[in-house]
């Protein structure tokens, strides 16, 4: 809870008791605990913010003010037997104990401080793609467009205010609750989530140009869905764009208020297997036939996003990445249908140098003619997703095969350095910033047998490390074998050409 939720909540209770006990009641000034909780009530709201996980506490401040300003005003009028007068009570202490309950497994939380020395600025760009269509809009003759936001090592600002976690965070939690099944405003408590970054801040200057990763995240999210690796990898001097892919995420809003609505997953399904899968009765879509289902169509906005980040970097209409950003070193990473459209690609866009790819099936293309770049594969064991399935549904046993298997076939045939990291305990949504949202995750099956942070912990070495030593230059003895530091985690590697998996790795 935030610190004037802590304080409204006990000066509701302190006032309820002073109310229901006579002998409070009686102490000089006692009665002035109610005013005083209305007024820490409208300062939490005015101040931090207004959420539903208060409103029990609020309307409890509200009945209590109203019951002291009757007193007040017509003191003989407020009569009440002990029964009614008890029972009031104990609906208070429950609407009162609703609320703490309420905002504690719904918090407003913060992200762990970045391990590396660089601050953090962010900045957003909307992009137009001219030369294709828009396949989720219903607008004939709409293009392809996308927004981005950037994430850059900045000088510090250690008192500017920092940006929110989510932008247009009423419309973003609203849509991903949609397409969950639950109510609009479930998820609004991270709207006053913050990041560690400062909008609009001055790049770092102690280094000319920065590495480019772009970052992808899964169906139904947002651009800054993993921003616990985000920031990480931005700390340690990587320029991250988080794409909004109109369609896949849970709602892509534009400049001026237009919005296009993530796709639900039974919709978009069919057309992603199609890329897994291909089947000679190809889908179509707005009347483009999709052979190699929908993934290549997304793995297109990767390259257009280098070609506009390529215009950026030599004039930035707002002055920050302008010849900052070394785009001879740019890399991606992506988690679950991220994860695939990365490996689509860097199958197809050899300006991308390196490639983290997260738990996720590859598309039938990159498993026939393979990657070319320096890749790293992150998911978990054949058991971890079984107990993923028991826990909170999904994964059919052919997904779990088709995930394992064409990641270790495109793995077993990398020409360049690969390396393949399996995590067992690890469920999918840990990839992402879900298990921080709130501490009952687990209870509700949807993280894994780690703990979040120590997951993230293990995701951000990895990727930190794998992107340093290949587009840095910087090795890093965590990519050398298993690791005493990461027990968990079962590493192979192979400095290119074909090799035979570890039986660890096989025998699932």
């Amino acid at each position: 809870m935030r610190p004037l939720e802590i304080l409204s909540s006990a000066g509701g209770l302190l006032g309820l008791a002073i109310l229901a006990i006579p002998r409070l009641r009686a102490l000089r000034r006692a009665g002035l605990a109610v005013p005083v909780a209305l007024l820490l009530a409208v300062a939490q709201v005015l101040v931090e913010g207004p959420r539903w996980q208060m409103a029990p506490a609020y309307a409890l401040t509200a009945i209590l003010f109203l019951i002291w300003l009757t007193g007040i005003v017509r003191p003989r009028a407020v009569h009440v037997n002990r029964l009614v007068a008890g029972s009031g009570a104990a609906l208070g202490v429950l609407a009162a104990l609703a609320s703490v309950l309420l905002a504690t497994v719904m918090p407003v939380f913060r992200f762990p401080e970045p391990t590396g020395p660089y601050a953090i600025g962010t900045t957003t760009y909307h992009w137009v793609d001219a030369s294709r269509p828009e396949l989720f809009s219903d607008t004939p003759g709409d293009r392809r467009e996308l927004m981005a936001q950037v994430w850059y090592p900045a000088e510090p600002q250690p008192s500017a205010p920092r940006a929110p976690y989510i932008q247009d965070a009423e419309t973003v939690t609203s849509a991903m609750a949609r397409l969950a099944g639950f109510p609009g405003p479930v998820f609004s408590q991270l709207g006053y989530v913050t990041s560690d970054a400062v909008a609009s801040a001055r790049m770092a200057a102690d280094s000319p140009r920065y590495p480019v990763l772009i970052s992808l995240t899964g169906l139904g999210g947002f651009r800054a869905a993993s921003t616990f690796q985000i920031q990480e990898l931005v700390s340690h001097g990587y320029v991250v764009v988080g794409l909004d892919q109109p369609g896949a995420a849970a709602v892509t809003r534009f400049p001026g208020g237009r919005e296009i609505p993530g796709w639900p997953r039974d919709k978009i399904y069919p057309l992603i297997s199609q890329s897994w899968t291909p089947r000679p009765d190809a889908p179509t879509l707005q009347g483009e036939a999709l052979p190699d289902g929908i993934i290549p169509y997304f793995a297109q906005d990767v390259s257009f996003a280098l070609d506009r980040l390529t215009a950026l970097n030599e004039a930035d209409p707002a002055g920050i990445l302008t010849g900052r950003l070394d785009l001879t070193r740019a890399g991606v990473f992506g988690i679950s249908w991220g994860g695939a459209t990365a490996g689509e690609a860097c199958a197809n866009d050899q300006r991308l140098k390196a490639c983290f790819i997260m738990d996720v099936q590859m598309t039938a293309h990159v498993v026939k003619v393979g990657l070319r770049q320096p890749v790293m594969f992150m998911t978990r064991d054949a058991g971890t997703f079984r107990l993923e399935r028991e826990r909170s549904g999904g994964w059919p046993e052919e997904e779990i095969s088709g995930t394992i298997q064409t990641m270790t076939d495109v793995y077993r045939r990398l020409p360049s350095a690969g390396y393949y990291v399996e995590v067992p305990g690890l469920f999918h949504v840990d990839f992402t910033d879900v298990p921080v949202w709130s501490p009952v995750t687990r209870q509700l099956g949807l993280n894994g047998t780690i703990d979040a942070r120590r997951a993230h912990d293990i995701i951000n070495a990895y990727s930190v490390a794998f992107f340093d030593e290949h587009l840095m230059g910087r090795s890093s003895s965590l990519l050398e074998g298993p690791s005493s530091r990461f027990p968990e985690a079962r590493f192979m590697r192979h400095q290119g050409g074909p090799e035979r998996l570890s039986t660890s790795v096989r025998s699932r």
